[in-house]
């Protein structure tokens, strides 16, 4: 059996999130999720404590399309390393930080604008 990165080629707006995991584009994906121009992906975080700058590798490599990364850092607002910050400065993309909840709400709304939008959205149990 071949275990497959978890990816969907695609930027979908999310319909629900909770219990763990999301909802979107009529599938729902359990953890973490990053959600790119080339697509959504599996991410390996589970609570903000992880969070370091090769967490954002694959973000970082697609820079030059993303405008601003939404980060959704679980149930309650907590502020990344100044490293990280330091590190999306250096890339020229914009980093907002706030709960899960607010930053799925924020992401479908700049991507219902066409933006430049990204998402990294560490899972949470409730909505």
């Amino acid at each position: 059996m071949i275990a497959r990165e978890a990816h969907y080629p695609g930027r979908p707006p999310i319909d629900a999130y909770g219990n763990g995991g999301f909802r979107f584009a009529d599938m729902s994906h359990r953890g973490s999720i990053l959600i790119l121009p080339s697509g959504v992906y599996g991410w390996e975080v589970a609570e903000p404590a992880e969070l370091g700058v090769g967490s954002f590798s694959r973000v970082f490599a697609e820079g030059r399309s993303i405008e601003l990364l939404v980060l959704g850092i679980g149930p309650s607002l907590w502020w990344p390393p100044d490293a990280v910050r330091t590190a999306f400065r250096a890339q020229g993309i914009g980093l907002e930080v706030m709960d899960t909840g607010a930053a799925a709400r924020t992401y479908n709304v700049l991507l219902a604008e066409d933006r430049a939008v990204a998402a990294a959205l560490i899972a949470v149990d409730e909505p």
